[in-house]
């Protein structure tokens, strides 16, 4: 049971905290940074081309055209539900702060469940496999008259090289920090992911670009053939014809008519035989692979050829990248920010940090109802774990519903 939150205990921590923050001392890295502004430019894959060799250039890289890039495919509508579904699974996943071969502590769990700190913290994780490696910097933040809470900054990775272990603060410039090198890294500084990789993000460049040029295209069909083109005939060297001409076809609408020559002669012209299929394809194509890279399925998306045994299929593959996702930030979070945290002074040491898996009650129930033919099971672990309130054993009892799964599934549905 969870017990009541202690606001003494809490200050305590807050006064702590305070005095930390006096005494991390150090220059910070983030409000160094020289703030660029990004035009939107067309890309194609040539770029893409010449910003993954600028990203991989053994001598001199660089890498914010790589980066820059991968903020344009992020405008893309399924690619960001993709991302978002993905990562909001682990968010919406509890977990428990508990010391080391311990138990759980209930008021720190509580404090930091839902708190920005570690919203923030298990995002930038997980993002690390999707944009290849992420920078964070601990800073303290002050909202109004409020205590000063411990929050992240991302360093922007366009100024980050990772292999290098540099942080530039102009992107444009050579000049920048050897951040593995300053005394804040591994407690104020933290890093995520291996240095020199491109993220999952790298593969749907292609597409989204694709998807683009696609796009354009078929807007650009509906714009020219949508409506079929009107063609008038007349003496184009007659001046007044000409006129009375461009009169009539400005004046056409949904209801207009007007009288012509007999010379004259108004028609619609042919329009192409096509409906845009072909962009249509593509587009699906290119949505089918992004959904594949990121969810490992085309999950929710095929209604023409989609069913519920497909959709079922699709969204274990999901639980399982969601679980990989979950296994790498709890490594993370263990190795590397539950002792940097511990040092700043907010968590006691020793703590540990683990995602707190639910448990499937339909087949715990199911094998409950079959224990209870061999043996005695604890009427309050039953209340506990189903609410069900247990006062006795019943007289001439039906047969448990052990074969009747119905029922025990209903129960929970």
């Amino acid at each position: 049971m969870t017990r009541k939150f202690n606001n003494r205990s809490q200050k305590n921590r807050n006064q702590l905290a305070a005095q930390t923050k006096v005494k991390s001392g150090g220059n910070k890295l983030f409000p160094q940074l020289v703030e660029k502004t990004v035009t939107q430019t067309r890309q194609d894959i040539a770029k893409m081309v010449a910003a993954r060799n600028a990203f991989n250039n053994s001598d001199s890289p660089s890498s914010y055209l790589f980066y820059n890039l991968l903020d344009v495919i992020m405008d893309d509508a399924l690619l960001t539900s993709q991302v978002e579904n993905r990562i909001q699974d682990s968010l919406g996943t509890s977990f428990n702060l508990r010391k080391k071969g311990g138990d759980i502590d209930p008021e720190l769990t509580e404090t930091y469940q839902n708190s920005e700190l570690f919203n923030d913290l298990i995002t930038q994780i997980i993002n690390s496999r999707l944009y290849g490696h992420s920078l964070i910097e601990f800073d303290w933040k002050q909202d109004g008259l409020n205590e000063p809470q411990l929050k992240i900054d991302l360093i922007p990775r366009q100024n980050v090289l990772a292999k290098k272990g540099v942080m530039l603060f102009d992107y444009n410039e050579d000049k920048g920090v050897k951040f593995r090198e300053v005394p804040e890294y591994g407690t104020w500084i933290l890093e995520f992911g291996k240095p020199g990789q491109m993220g999952l993000l790298n593969k749907a460049i292609p597409h989204v670009l694709f998807k683009k040029f696609a796009q354009s295209c078929w807007s650009e069909l509906c714009e020219i053939y949508g409506i079929p083109p009107r063609v008038y005939k007349t003496d184009a060297s007659d001046p007044q014809a000409v006129a009375r001409g461009k009169k009539m076809m400005q004046d056409m609408g949904s209801a207009a008519w007007f009288i012509i020559d007999t010379e004259e002669s108004f028609e619609w012209a042919k329009g192409v035989n096509t409906n845009g299929d072909v962009y249509g394809n593509l587009l699906n194509f290119c949505d089918n692979q992004n959904s594949l890279l990121i969810s490992g399925a085309v999950v929710g998306q095929d209604t023409k050829h989609g069913s519920n045994s497909k959709e079922q299929a699709s969204q274990k593959l999901l639980s399982k990248l969601v679980l990989a996702d979950m296994a790498m930030v709890e490594m993370y979070m263990n190795s590397k920010v539950m002792p940097a945290l511990a040092r700043i002074g907010i968590i006691p040491a020793d703590f540990i940090f683990q995602w707190e898996i639910s448990e499937d009650l339909g087949t715990l129930w199911e094998r409950t109802v079959q224990a209870l033919a061999h043996f005695d099971v604890d009427p309050e672990w039953i209340k506990d774990k189903f609410g069900i309130e247990v006062t006795g054993i019943k007289q001439n009892a039906v047969p448990l519903p052990g074969s009747n799964l119905n029922v025990a599934e209903s129960f929970f549905v």
